[in-house]
């Protein structure tokens, strides 16, 4: 099983991110949680340790885990702990410009290169 802890479900992915991803199972969206400004270190510590319980308990070749920095830091930290593989997701980042009635208008699309363990 390939979990997708992100808050970028599958769905919404290329082919060749789903490929690579299939290559460790199934892969299950477990949405990365919104987390409030205010929350106190032990507050993102205690989160942490819930979630990598629930994930540990999945049994997954591997966890692509993406999102607020603190919580996915303490969240891949202790993963690694349990010898559960965390990757994050590489891409290259393309940028176009052009002008729109006088305004610059820019669009950055993320094309999936690779998944990187931590």
């Amino acid at each position: 099983m390939f979990i997708n802890f992100t808050s970028h479900p599958a769905e919404k992915w290329d082919a060749k991110q789903i490929l690579a991803a299939q290559q460790y199972g199934n892969i299950v969206d477990m949405p990365f949680p919104l987390i409030d400004p205010t929350a106190t270190s032990v507050d993102i510590l205690d989160l942490a340790n819930d979630y990598v319980q629930r994930i540990v308990a999945m049994s997954p070749k591997a966890v692509l885990c993406q999102g607020e920095f603190t919580l996915a830091f303490a969240i891949v930290s202790e993963l690694k702990k349990h010898g559960v593989l965390v990757l994050a997701a590489c891409s290259e980042r393309c940028v176009t410009e052009h002008m729109e009635e006088g305004i610059a208008k820019k669009i950055v699309t993320f094309e999936f290169v690779q998944f990187r363990a931590y």
